[in-house]
């Protein structure tokens, strides 16, 4: 799988097999049976495939009621999302690599048995919240948002669109923070990277000139210089879809805005 490809790597569901019961055929003897005994027998022909008939329903029903996805991805079943669980799952936010961080150790559930870091969906809504609060202090025009990965450029984009900051999406030209003599130079007074590895640049230079970072991690990032996590694939299209897209709607509110934007804004067409 190239870096840029889709991390999203749903549990195939596990095909359920049909088996029909055998049926013993009863010996024959030399006598006629009687009509009772006829009746009877038939009788227990039908109640046995009545029987059969509920446990098919049975296994139906729990085929359908069974979660098409891995669904182990927070402590906490009770948790107050902002969307539902199985609408991060389907976008793969929870999917990490198979390499991890002690910085972000606490941010992880559990490990899958193919190695893959299953990051805590939990952990990835509270601070897209936190992120939210934060971003409402600063006015929209001082927020700057990059992304250097090919699947977060529309949606960084997009999100820049939806509350007034501005973005730098592809190739982050040194200076743009630090050179007054750059065309290009701003200096905004917060910065939201889409991966602190492929965005390292302006996480260096938001460093140098002391604008506090708000990076979006996977299990293999280092936070050694980033000020506010949010946990989730950063590789994924549509994880990085969902968590803009939620951040932007996030941050409106705590505006007092009425504008609502559907996940469908922040989805670019393959």
């Amino acid at each position: 799988m190239t870096e840029d490809n889709d991390a999203v790597e749903l549990d195939e569901d596990a095909e359920t097999e049909a088996v029909d019961a055998d049926v013993e055929e009863e010996a024959h003897t030399t006598e006629e049976p009687t009509a009772d005994a006829a009746a009877a027998g038939a009788a227990a022909e039908a109640d046995t495939a009545e029987a059969g008939a509920e446990a098919a329903a049975d296994e139906e029903t729990e085929a359908d009621d069974a979660s098409p996805f891995d669904d182990d991805v927070m402590p906490d079943d009770d948790v107050d999302l902002l969307i539902p669980v199985e609408d991060y799952l389907s976008a793969g936010v929870h999917i990490g690599t198979q390499q991890k961080t002690k910085d972000m150790e606490r941010f992880i559930h559990r490990v899958r048995d193919d190695g893959l870091y299953v990051l805590d969906v939990s952990e990835t809504d509270g601070r897209i919240r936190t992120a939210a609060d934060f971003l409402v202090n600063y006015d929209p025009e001082q927020i700057l948002v990059t992304s250097s990965r090919q699947y977060g450029r529309f949606p960084a984009e997009k999100f820049a669109d939806a509350v007034g900051a501005r973005a730098r999406t592809g190739r982050f030209i040194p200076g743009t923070l630090t050179n007054p003599d750059y065309a290009g130079y701003i200096e905004p007074d917060v910065v939201v990277v889409t991966d602190p590895i492929g965005d390292a640049q302006a996480v260096k230079e938001a460093i140098t000139v002391g604008i506090p970072v708000i990076a979006m991690c996977d299990s293999n990032n280092q936070l050694s210089n980033v000020d506010l996590v949010i946990p989730t694939n950063n590789k994924g299209r549509r994880a990085l879809s969902v968590v803009y897209w939620l951040l932007a709607n996030e941050t409106l509110d705590r505006r007092g805005a009425d504008t609502v934007f559907a996940l469908e804004d922040f989805e670019d067409e393959l």
